[in-house]
């Protein structure tokens, strides 16, 4: 199946894809800020840059969008046009995450992922379940 827009306008479309300050992250950050939590953003030092990083707790986040991160959930759907191209960059993608979920670990540090389903099911409003397990998680990191 071909694209519905021409090359020139997919790219101006892709391109405006942003990777940080996302709607998720924002709801995120909100959301654990408003129940205490401090925290820093974009820990440029560690492997694959997490969006959130708790220091004291010793515990590192992502929020993953469902399509660049290929979660297989609802959200998610292979493209259907340059099958090859998206096939390669989004598998390579989750390897990549994986890999540096595993150095992370290894550094000591505690991987948390939320996705962005997990969010939007709550249509960005708390309550919201995964905020409360993120929430739990975290203070049990702490009494570690």
């Amino acid at each position: 199946m071909t694209d519905k827009v021409d090359t020139t306008t997919r790219s101006r479309m892709m391109s405006t894809i942003k990777g940080k300050n996302t709607a998720p992250e924002i709801f995120v950050r909100c959301a654990l800020h408003a129940k205490g939590f401090r925290y820093r953003l974009g820990g440029r030092n560690l492997p694959g840059r997490p969006d959130l990083v708790f220091p004291s707790r010793k515990v590192v986040l992502f929020v993953h969008g469902c399509f660049w991160h290929r979660h297989y959930c609802k959200y998610f759907k292979w493209p259907a046009s340059n099958v090859e191209f998206w096939r390669s960059k989004l598998t390579r993608n989750a390897e990549r995450d994986e890999r540096n979920y595993r150095v992370l670990e290894g550094l000591g540090w505690m991987v948390l992922v939320i996705w962005e389903c997990e969010i939007r099911r709550s249509g960005y409003k708390l309550p919201n379940a995964s905020i409360e397990h993120l929430e739990t998680l975290l203070r049990q990191a702490h009494q570690r």
